[in-house]
């Protein structure tokens, strides 16, 4: 472009900006019809007498032009030419979000009326739809030939600026950072290329405007946090440093694919060493009788049995090298006939989780059996079945010291599965701590959480073995001669 055809403007928010169309057209006071058309005419005649104006192509459409509200309604959605506006369209574009005078008398009148019987065009719109307040400016571009300016259909939008309520700017296109000039291709008689930029000129905070805006954060955060402190009050407890608090809000929600019908569920929490709770907690209970509903070929009992367990791990001197215990969660499903006569229909156990949030577990469960067909005549006929002692016998037994469980000739057989859902909470001061003491103070976490992992390596484990054991016993029934024959192809 030769040099007359570049132009730099400085614009303010909200400032106005006259084109050579808006010259031409309120130099006459006839042409006037509003108040602002007026308040134009009055500031072009200034603007002429002081010299004329100095934009020449760049001009702007504040929030109060007609240009304003004829942009929005006629905005498309997509690249059509051809494109009939949609019912929806039509709708939010009746409905300008503007800055609106808010009328004390109105308001309060609005909301003693809990029903308006008798609605308002206007209501309905600005109550159907989301009334955000919205301020816009546009920074336009008359890239009409040269000598020939004013004309609309020359007019382009180089930047479209908009500011809410909450104080979000929006500026459209970005500024022009490292990226290269924008482009506007203009058809006529030869093909034109007009680029433009987009930069900040805005002044930069002083030190002292900085520092004064840190110090009303700092009032206004410090306020929100009393009000927070205020909501959650004193009896709020905080734990001990080097502890961990555990809350889990369960439920038991279903059982399924057991034998009988009318089933309960009785369950309680073993606490390993280094645990508690307080006096108040209770660690068991016992759900409602449940009749069960055919859901596909399985009989459901749906329980949603809630609970609530509240638990403290207090790390010990003893504890450090070794790995915590997390707690477990023992039950028992047995089910209630017309007699009141019992059957056990499936132990089980969970860890609870060691992680916070949601989680939903399916666990199975099995019975002892006894061979032969009296004993399931017996169950049948007057209920009861081989029980457990000791229900923690389902995992390891608490009182268990040795170093290996033989449970060589007990039968058991598998029945159905209960579904928990666990919500869990964790609360301790070790999430506060920063830097190196925040380290530290994690690998009490660490370490309890890696009870999960390790439970994970010992399922493994005892996969391999039984796999193992399977192969050696697969072995020894083959014949003699074809292991030595393949033996020796080997």
């Amino acid at each position: 472009r030769p040099p007359e055809e570049e132009e730099e403007a400085e614009v303010g928010w909200q400032e106005k900006l006259f084109s050579q169309f808006e010259v031409d057209l309120y130099q006459n006071e006839s042409a006037c019809q509003t108040p602002l058309d007026r308040q134009y005419w009055e500031e072009i005649l200034k603007l002429e007498k002081a010299g004329g104006r100095k934009n020449c192509r760049i001009f702007t459409y504040t929030d109060h032009d007609r240009f304003t509200n004829l942009e929005e309604h006629c905005q498309k959605v997509t690249d059509s030419e051809h494109e009939v506006p949609s019912y929806l369209a039509e709708r939010m574009a009746n409905v300008r979000r503007r800055r609106q005078d808010c009328r004390p008398a109105e308001a309060s009148s609005l909301k003693s009326k809990i029903i308006t019987w008798e609605p308002s065009d206007e209501f309905i719109k600005n109550n159907h739809v989301i009334n955000t307040p919205v301020q816009t400016m546009y920074i336009m571009g008359d890239l009409g030939p040269y000598g020939k300016l004013g004309r609309r259909e020359y007019e382009h939008v180089l930047c479209t600026i908009k500011v809410d309520d909450n104080g979000v700017i929006t500026v459209k296109p970005d500024f022009i950072g490292t990226k290269g000039a924008y482009q506007i291709e203009v058809d006529r008689e030869k093909r034109e290329v007009w680029k433009y930029t987009i930069e900040n000129a805005s002044i930069q905070m002083q030190p002292e405007e900085e520092e004064r805006e840190q110090r009303v954060f700092r009032d206004l955060y410090g306020r929100y946090k009393e009000y927070l402190n205020g909501l959650v009050g004193s009896e709020f407890e905080m734990t001990l440093p080097g502890t961990l608090r555990l809350f889990v809000n369960g439920e038991i929600v279903s059982a399924q694919g057991y034998e009988y019908d009318n089933l309960y569920v009785h369950f309680f929490v073993e606490l390993p060493n280094q645990w508690s709770s307080p006096a108040f907690q209770q660690l068991s209970g016992v759900t409602q009788t449940c009749a069960t509903k055919a859901l596909g070929w399985e009989n459901v009992a749906y329980f949603s049995y809630p609970f609530t367990l509240e638990m403290f791990f207090a790390q010990g001197a003893e504890s450090e090298e070794s790995l915590p215990q997390w707690p477990v969660l023992y039950f028992e499903v047995l089910s209630l006939d017309f007699w009141q006569r019992y059957r056990v229909e499936g132990y089980g156990s969970l860890v609870l989780p060691a992680s916070p949030g949601l989680h939903n577990l399916t666990i199975s469960t099995w019975r002892p059996v006894e061979l032969g067909t009296v004993a399931e005549l017996r169950r049948f006929f007057i209920g009861g079945s081989p029980e457990l002692e000791d229900i923690t016998y389902v995992r390891t037994p608490s009182t268990f010291k040795g170093e290996r469980l033989s449970r060589f000739g007990f039968r058991t057989e598998t029945t159905g599965s209960v579904t928990f859902r666990l919500y869990c909470l964790q609360q301790s001061k070790a999430f506060l701590e920063t830097s190196v003491k925040r380290q530290r103070m994690q690998s009490v976490l660490d370490r309890l959480g890696g009870f999960s992992q390790q439970s994970s390596v010992y399922s493994v484990l005892e996969a391999f073995q039984r796999a193992r054991r399977r192969m050696q016993e697969a072995r020894e029934s083959l014949p003699q001669d074809l292991i030595s024959t393949s033996a020796s192809a080997v």
